[in-house]
């Protein structure tokens, strides 16, 4: 009879490494995806509360938290970041539309483009009782 001693040190070793890399690429993205993800949201936040504030203001919220989130490509680009109010009276809306390109670099690897095109619309009440 022969005896097997059932060792798998190849496919450990195969697993050990894929795993790691799948580490290395999380390390590199997760952090650009959670940051285009928060600007996003804080951009419903910012068009929520635009009642009384003009719009350079509110541009100049949107690039503060930009900038606290590492999202560059909204500070530098002149097209990435536009926002309109529209209405009349004591009710409109507010739209922040975002569209801009950031690049996630994979150690020099691979170069992977995140693609944002959003279009946040909010009412706008004057006055609420």
């Amino acid at each position: 009879m022969k005896r097997q001693r059932g060792e798998g040190k190849v496919g450990c070793l195969v697993s050990l490494l894929l795993l790691g890399v799948l580490g290395a690429a999380a390390f590199k993205a997760v952090p650009i995806y959670y940051g285009n993800s928060e600007l996003v949201d804080a951009c419903g936040f910012i068009a929520s509360g635009a009642s009384r504030k003009p719009v350079e203001v509110l541009e100049r919220e949107v690039k503060e938290k930009a900038r606290s989130l590492g999202v560059t490509e909204v500070l530098t680009d002149k097209t990435a970041l536009r926002i309109t109010k529209a209405g009349s009276g004591e009710s409109g809306t507010c739209t922040i539309t975002l569209r801009y390109v950031q690049v996630i670099d994979f150690y020099g690897v691979y170069q992977w483009p995140l693609t944002t095109e959003k279009r946040i619309t909010k009412p706008i009440f004057e006055n609420i009782n």
